[in-house]
């Protein structure tokens, strides 16, 4: 439940004060001692006196030590609800920016926090932080979320900076992009709003860089072209190799970064940008995978799972780097899945949880901020696609009889880890935000 914040921020710096004040008969007493409020000539009688003296000392006492208490317990905040902020978020004027509540703490049930957004823009609603920036906005600024318990504990606080690029960024420039990523790209779905956003007035000319258009389907004229794999990861990308591809589905064919070489199979994106390039490398790589990767860890294995992810990631990216020495590289904070169990038992039956899943997820963009943060002079960024994804409305829903013997029909969720189309949109927004704020010609 979300509830007023006034109310829980006068209690928290009432406990969190040095001196705790009592008022009693007009004398406002403090932990220091004791002060006559009113002009007043009557004196009681001296063992009124001492028993007064004694039952304020006693209560003043009780609430200096709950005082106390309060300040280590808010001093000592421990994150119990693993509250993750990214070190940037991104936005464009015009474009709406969200950080879904839900998103950011791992726990079964969200609904039972409370969250404080500090921050100049924006509005708080009962399930995010959204803003919607103008022309006007453009710059930087602080933004801090706290989360309490309903007994008004805090429990986590972060802070993050929100970069507002102009809407006409990099109008005028040509550009090169590559997408490589699972299922998530090659639905296409948000490739096609990129480069429908793109060709909006005030806007680069963008070449989408790759070899398919979704679904196994070759690069075709007025769309988007890429390298996206349903069910692929980063180990895939870098050495995926069979001798006969064309006899295989389209997912399951060579990586089209590995290359035979002295009847040798070599990652070799130079090779790669000489096929589908000029030989030139992109301006802009965007690598969004991590959900194949993590998916079936479970608790005792997930960071061995994690470390083999960066094994791979290190090494494409380091082929990257050796071809583009100055390509701007963004990894992806991967989005959280649909928000209940519905759509993993729609998806896999009993195959697997929604929680089980959440929690792999949540502890993969944990460890991807703190390998991926600080590295923007290497031209690394983070892109935290996973703040801005509404998981209640924008992931797929199917109608059904609620059970054998009630004919009543409800809406469930359908799919688990794949949007609707408004949740693609969504991804869209993210990586056009951070592409702007990387063409922003102005700066900030």
């Amino acid at each position: 439940m979300i509830t007023d914040r006034s109310y829980s921020k006068s209690k928290l710096k009432k406990q969190e004060g040095t001196n705790s004040i009592m008022k009693m008969n007009g004398t406002e007493t403090r932990a220091g001692g004791l002060k006559n409020l009113q002009d007043s000539n009557f004196t009681p009688p001296s063992l009124y006196t001492g028993i007064i003296s004694f039952f304020i000392s006693a209560v003043m006492l009780q609430c200096t030590i709950f005082s106390a208490d309060k300040i280590s317990e808010t001093a000592s905040v421990k994150n119990t609800v693993h509250l993750l902020l990214p070190p940037a978020v991104y936005a464009v004027s015009g474009v709406e920016t969200n950080i879904y509540f839900d998103n950011i703490i791992l726990a079964p049930n969200s609904w039972n926090y409370l969250f404080d957004v500090d921050c100049s823009h924006g509005r708080q609603d009962r399930e995010r932080w959204r803003y919607f920036p103008e022309d006007k906005d453009v710059g930087k600024f602080p933004l801090s979320i706290k989360v309490f318990d309903a007994e008004n504990h805090l429990l986590a606080q972060a802070s993050t900076t929100v970069y507002v690029s102009q809407k006409d960024a990099g109008q005028g420039k040509k550009i090169s992009l590559l997408l490589i990523g699972d299922s998530l790209t090659d639905a296409s779905i948000y490739p096609e709003e990129l480069y429908r956003m793109f060709k909006e007035k005030g806007n680069p000319e963008v070449k989408f860089i790759g070899t398919y258009s979704g679904s196994g389907k070759p690069s075709e004229e007025g769309k988007p072209s890429h390298e996206g794999y349903s069910g692929w990861t980063w180990a895939k990308f870098c050495t995926r190799w069979v001798e006969n591809p064309s006899a295989c589905i389209y997912k399951m064919g060579n990586s089209p970064f590995v290359f035979m070489k002295s009847a040798k199979q070599e990652l070799d994106f130079k090779a790669y940008c000489d096929k589908n390039n000029n030989g030139k490398a992109p301006d802009y790589i965007i690598v969004f995978l991590g959900t194949n990767d993590c998916f079936n860890a479970k608790d005792m294995n997930i960071d061995a799972t994690i470390d083999n992810i960066f094994k791979y990631a290190d090494l494409l990216i380091g082929e990257f780097r050796k071809v583009g020495p100055n390509t701007k590289i963004a990894v992806t904070l991967i989005p959280p899945p649909v928000a209940t169990q519905d759509g993993f038992g729609q998806s896999y039956n009993c195959g697997q949880t929604r929680w089980q899943y959440r929690k792999n997820q949540h502890r993969l963009l944990e460890r991807m901020i703190e390998k991926f943060k600080g590295r923007e002079k290497g031209e690394i960024f983070i892109v935290p696609v996973y703040l801005n994804i509404d998981c209640i409305n924008n992931y797929p829903k199917k109608e059904e009889q609620i059970n054998a013997r009630n004919p009543k029909r409800i809406i469930r969720d359908a799919n688990c880890v794949h949007p609707a189309k408004e949740g693609y949109y969504q991804i869209a927004d993210s990586f056009y935000s951070w592409l702007k704020y990387e063409l922003n010609q102005k700066g900030i």
